[in-house]
């Protein structure tokens, strides 16, 4: 698992850096603002959906363990699982509404942009 976030980390680098580079170019500091904005949530957005995945992929595989060793049990599993699916990606949800805030009406604009 560690291989894989550091893997994340290293293909999403470019990307930041050049996000990075274009707000330094920009004087106005509502340009930054919103391009220092835009990195965050596409960062946030990425790290939830890795991590959410991550969760879902474990819960799935040790449900389908579970089922394996008790299969009278396959339909209490297989509820918890969905509930549990459910959860996680609600999580997710979560972060893109987050996202979508601070993108579309950030209430801290006032505040840093100037």
């Amino acid at each position: 698992m560690r291989k894989l976030l550091v893997s994340a980390l290293v293909m999403m680098a470019p990307a930041a850096a050049h996000a990075a580079e274009a707000a330094a170019k920009v004087a106005d500091g509502s340009s930054t603002f919103f391009a220092v904005t835009v990195v965050t949530a596409g960062f946030g957005l990425a790290v939830s959906t890795l991590c959410a995945a991550i969760g879902q992929g474990m819960l799935a595989g040790k449900a389908m363990e579970g089922i394996a060793r008790q299969p009278e049990a396959a339909a209490r599993i297989q509820t918890a699982m969905l509930l549990g699916l459910a959860f996680i990606e609600s999580l997710v949800i979560y972060v893109l509404l987050i996202a979508f805030i601070l993108l579309f009406a950030n209430p801290f604009r006032t505040i840093f942009a100037g």
